[in-house]
């Protein structure tokens, strides 16, 4: 079987777990060289372990621009490039907007946005030098729908939906694709341990496939736009949701109602 990104080195940030680790490994099996990028440094050697010697653990905060950079100097020094980026790291808080502090803001804005601007900022100028490559940003439904509880969280991640439009605008010329998947609700050692039986009834409901996705989904959706089959793909916003954002109303019709002529 043809590996779709055979001999490309591809950095995922946040991907000691969940989401991030599926896109690591899944971008391994794709032969690709994955840097598993991480706040918690034990879980991302643990992560790259688990993948084998395709992968490369590194601790990085992603909101601080000095471990940012001696991250992409790491990089640089072990393998010479950088052909891709998924910025996946991020924080959540399901916090009322009243209730919301500005502390609390700053740190999500801090890391979901402008740490998601900063390594895209470092890669991409690698990618120019090199000649291309491919940046997916990790949205989320919350930035696209009002939610209970997300105003710092949604808010930057629809400014991160927001400047991929803009990257990708102005990195087309340089060969760069940038796009952004939107995860709806996912299957998540967090979702394990935070919804409880009302919020999954919830989602359920909401659900045109009445379930959760898997970190596994968000995965192969993240091969797709850092293949080469995505290459006239630019801007996009790519909803992996199970049909959440484009559903109205459902319900299941009583079999005795007369349908409507």
């Amino acid at each position: 079987m043809t590996q779709r990104l055979a001999g490309k080195i591809a950095l995922v940030t946040g991907s000691a777990r969940g989401i991030g680790f599926a896109v690591a490994t899944a971008f391994a099996r794709e032969g690709a060289k994955v840097v598993i990028a991480d706040l918690d440094g034990a879980g991302a050697a643990e992560a790259a372990a688990g993948i084998g010697p395709a992968a490369m653990p590194l601790s990085v905060d992603v909101a601080d621009p000095a471990s940012v950079a001696a991250m992409m100097e790491r990089i640089l020094a072990a393998h010479g490039r950088v052909d891709i980026l998924v910025n996946n790291a991020g924080i959540g808080a399901n916090t009322p907007f009243l209730e919301t502090s500005l502390a609390d803001w700053n740190r999500i804005i801090g890391v979901n946005l402008t740490g998601a601007f900063m390594v895209a900022q470092a890669c991409a100028r690698e990618m120019v030098r090199v000649g291309g490559g491919k940046i997916v940003n990790i949205g989320s439904l919350s930035g696209q729908r009002g939610g209970n509880g997300r105003a710092a969280y949604g808010a930057a991640k629809a400014g991160l939906e927001l400047l991929t439009k803009v990257m990708a605008v102005e990195l087309a010329q340089a060969n760069i694709n940038v796009n952004t998947i939107a995860p709806g609700a996912i299957e998540t050692e967090i979702a394990k341990a935070m919804h409880d039986r009302a919020t999954r009834a919830a989602y359920h409901r909401l659900i045109p496939m009445s379930r959760y996705g898997t970190p596994e989904e968000i995965a192969d959706a993240a091969v797709f736009l850092c293949s080469d089959e995505a290459g006239y793909i630019h801007g996009h916003t790519l909803n992996v949701d199970g049909g959440f954002r484009e559903a109205g109303l459902m319900f299941t019709r009583d079999p005795d109602t007369p349908a409507a002529t």
